[in-house]
């Protein structure tokens, strides 16, 4: 995600965004003897009851219908599901009222409860490694449900997005809603005649459901829930290949503010740019489709949804948005935090690619003159300082500190280890971990493995710290 409109420290400026029906596999669920109660939460300390345990998701099968004109949702959702318990009864997150709850075919006992719990007991126990459909229908209007604080749908009567962090999925379907739970998607949307779909992955199918067009599209891929988007609306599309990779692209045709930023072919252009120079230094594109959506609804920051993030129509998809956000599918995407309080591995790397890009890749300037001049500008700012990016708290998860401190450090590092070790070392992160989870901690090992280096005392200096780092070679800075 690139950083939402706010105040930020000046030194941010330095580093520059109808129910359908469907069948799907079902595999036949072993009876326990005796099952506990999934936990209804996975664990993570930021947000307690987000994901689940006891069970992890392999597939997502989402058929939702959507009138732009009312805001009401329905659909069904199947889920592929692996228990990794004995269980008697196990959760889901999801926001809009249910109407029915099957587990391999068989109606489930079901309450939703507490902020956004979907209870499920099956008609008996399921052993642990079972594998089993769970198929959940459900209606209602998205707009106006809330959870924890968050009003996330995005939509007027001619467009819709669902794009938000760390909160999105559970707005319209049901979820095992945390990073550390990854699976492949089928995502089939129906909407009023003469508007366009778009979602991640590629186009398998656009037919007809009596009178609405229906758009079939799949990400084989594992993903995390929130990366999870679709959207709605009159759009110019245009559909290429990037290094071989099919890539879509789509803008609004809807009055944009300001100025309609990146044409579809631009935005195509520009992001196959930036996928052939981070593919360079990073490795492969990790997955098998890429492309980006521009909405004209007013939303204040650009997302990296797998395989095609999302811009907003002012300032429209610049170079440095679409820098950030095809960062993210190596480095958030690929690579999911491990908990949320990892958000460095995203948000820091992110802003780095971005500035090398802009910095290196574009107007061939060191990257390292920028990071003493974005220092000196810093040095005397101890507000800048004073939170530890590697422990932001749930408040502070897209603090402008998170960026371009983040950014910072990391380039830190790659002085301090060199270019090599530091290049070798992103690339083995993301080929270690592709399509999994990492903490900063699995991260700083690495980075001592890979230079041979004890970084204790840098990465205390860069992340935990609450003050400025010394102006040190041992901190990048000589």
């Amino acid at each position: 995600m690139t950083l939402r409109t706010r105040a930020v420290p000046v030194v941010l400026a330095l580093v520059l965004a109808a129910g359908l029906v469907g069948t799907g596999p079902v595999s036949q669920a072993r009876p326990a003897r005796a099952g506990t109660e999934g936990s209804a939460g996975i664990g993570d300390p930021y947000f307690p009851r987000d994901g689940n345990g006891g069970i992890d998701v392999l597939h997502y099968d989402v058929r939702d219908g959507y009138s732009l004109e009312t805001g009401r949702l329905k659909g069904r959702t199947g889920l592929d599901v692996r228990a990794t318990q004995d269980l008697s009864r196990f959760n889901l997150d999801f926001l809009l009222p249910v109407q029915s709850v099957k587990v391999d075919g068989r109606r489930a006992r079901f309450q939703q409860v507490g902020d956004h719990e979907l209870r499920i007991t099956p008609g008996s126990a399921l052993a642990a490694g079972t594998e089993f459909r769970v198929s959940v229908r459900y209606a209602g209007q998205p707009a106006r449900e809330r959870s924890g604080g968050e009003s996330n749908w995005l939509a007027d009567d001619s467009e819709v997005v669902a794009m938000n962090e760390p909160h999105m999925a559970t707005w319209w379907f049901p979820a095992n809603d945390h990073p550390r739970d990854k699976a492949s998607f089928d995502i089939w949307i129906s909407v009023p005649r003469g508007n366009t779909v778009v979602a991640n992955g590629v186009l398998v199918s656009r037919k007809r459901h009596g009178n609405r067009p229906v758009y079939h599209w799949r990400a084989t891929e594992p993903m995390a829930p929130y990366l999870a988007f679709f959207a709605a609306g009159s759009f110019d599309t245009r559909s290429t290949s990037c290094n071989g990779i099919p890539s879509y692209v789509a803008v609004s045709r809807q009055p944009l503010a300001g100025n309609r930023g990146l044409q579809a072919k631009g935005l195509a252009d520009l992001t196959c740019a930036v996928v052939t120079a981070y593919s360079g230094v990073l490795g492969p594109y990790p997955f098998g489709a890429t492309g980006g959506v521009v909405t004209h609804l007013p939303v204040s920051f650009a997302l990296e949804n797998q395989t095609r993030p999302t811009y907003p129509g002012l300032p429209g998809a610049t170079p440095a948005l679409v820098a950030h956000e095809i960062a993210h599918q190596w480095f958030g995407d690929a690579v999911s935090v491990s908990g949320w309080r990892d958000i460095w591995l995203n948000e820091g790397f992110a802003q780095f690619l971005q500035t090398y890009y802009l910095t290196e890749v574009v107007s061939g300037r060191s990257m390292q003159n920028w990071l003493t001049d974005t220092y000196a500008g810093a040095a005397d700012d101890q507000g800048f300082w004073e939170l530890a990016i590697d422990d932001p708290g749930p408040e502070h998860l897209f603090s402008g500190a998170v960026y371009a401190r983040g950014s910072m450090a990391v380039q830190a590092l790659r002085h301090r280890i060199g270019e090599t070790a530091f290049w070798t070392l992103l690339r083995t992160w993301v080929e270690q971990r592709r399509y999994g989870n990492g903490s900063v901690a699995d991260f700083e090992a690495l980075a001592a493995t890979v230079s041979g280096q004890d970084l204790t005392a840098f990465f205390d200096a860069w992340l935990s710290a609450r003050v400025v780092p010394a102006k040190t070679a041992a901190n990048g800075l000589g």
